[in-house]
């Protein structure tokens, strides 16, 4: 699961992260495999900035399930200071420690200027992820430190070119977005499978897809749980601005021009959201077009009532098990039970943060 803790309404802004700390307890207690979290700067609908921290907080407060950076925007950084945190949470947290790594740079110009960044500046990407590897796997000439007793997982989050460069450096992928929606998907996994360079991190190819996703009842209401996400992200498209997350009421209540109307329908066309029944037929149909791996789900609603409902349902379908006791543990925490997971033969898992992964 990856969780990029969403603002809200109504609510002090630092409050998403405890959300955020809430919501990966209830994920380990579901039996979710990991639980990423994200890197936006100056954005007001997303409170974090810095995962490594946020890690830090969800390592001490859980204790089983993985947790890592869905992704640490490598641009912003020096591979040596991003070693050294990652190895840091590891010594603390040994074993439970993944690195997910984007390059997406500053939404605005004001912000790409305070990260002293520039859209001219050349592509350092694949060179600075063979310089974090080098650190460490301990082969640099400089030691990161604290010194690496293990591996830690690499993920690369892929755009278009990243999926190449995943399978040049031997790493698993990470595919969502535009890259999902693109015609080209199967030719762009193919070529991913096919060129894949083995290495000592993946003797294999990997395929992880990020779906938006959420489970009601019925259709209809999972549509309203979609909303206030699809509102959010067609406003930012008229002001510019990501906004924190509204109430469905208050959304409904606004004024809708036809253009807002058109981009709202179209966000909640890409989502996965409706009655367990209905989710589970598109999640199949996402499994055969990709052949994914692994299945990451990054939600987010208003009700975060009804958002730990979403994340116990789909935890549900994705074991196949039906237990009462374990739905009501997102809040009770009346169960300690981990529920096996398949997802295409049993191979796969669901990870939330909305990473969707159960082992």
């Amino acid at each position: 699961m990856l969780d990029r803790s969403r603002t809200r309404v109504g609510y002090a802004e630092g409050a998403a992260l405890t959300h955020t700390i809430e919501r990966a307890v209830a994920a380990e207690r579901l039996g979710y495999h990991r639980f990423w979290v994200a890197e936006h700067h100056a954005v007001p609908g997303i409170a974090s900035g810095a995962p490594p921290v946020l890690i830090g907080a969800l390592g001490a407060h859980t204790s089983t399930i993985r947790l890592g950076s869905g992704g640490v925007m490598l641009p912003h950084h020096q591979p040596l200071v991003v070693a050294e945190q990652f190895l840091m949470l590891d010594a603390l947290y040994p074993g439970r420690i993944d690195l997910g790594l984007g390059r997406t740079l500053g939404f605005t110009a004001p912000v790409r200027r305070a990260l002293r960044q520039d859209v001219d500046d050349p592509d350092t990407f694949a060179e600075d992820i063979v310089e974090l590897r080098a650190y460490l796997d301990r082969t640099a000439p400089v030691t990161a430190r604290p010194a690496a007793t293990g591996t830690i997982p690499m993920f690369v989050l892929a755009t278009g070119r990243g999926v190449a460069l995943a399978a040049e450096l031997g790493l698993p992928v990470v595919v969502g977005g535009p890259v999902l929606d693109s015609p080209r998907l199967d030719e762009v996994l193919g070529a991913y499978r096919q060129d894949f360079r083995p290495s000592t991190r993946a003797e294999a190819p990997s395929v992880a897809i990020s779906a938006d996703i959420l489970v009601a009842d019925t259709d209809a209401e999972a549509a309203d749980l979609a909303l206030p996400e699809a509102w959010a992200m067609a406003r930012s498209r008229q002001t510019g601005e990501f906004g924190p997350l509204e109430p469905v009421a208050a959304i409904r209540d606004q004024t809708w021009t036809n253009q807002l109307r058109e981009r709202v329908e179209a966000h909640l066309a890409r989502t996965t959201a409706g009655s367990p029944q209905t989710v589970r037929r598109r999640l199949d149909e996402l499994a055969e077009r990709t052949g994914a791996d692994e299945l990451i789900a990054f939600t987010s609603t208003y009700d975060r009532d009804a958002q730990l409902a979403s994340d116990a349902a789909l935890a549900e379908i994705m074991t196949g098990v039906s237990d009462p006791e374990l739905v009501v543990s997102v809040w009770a925490a009346s169960s300690s039970r981990r529920p096996s997971s398949c997802w295409r033969g049993g191979a796969s898992r669901a990870s939330m943060p909305v990473r969707l992964s159960a082992p």
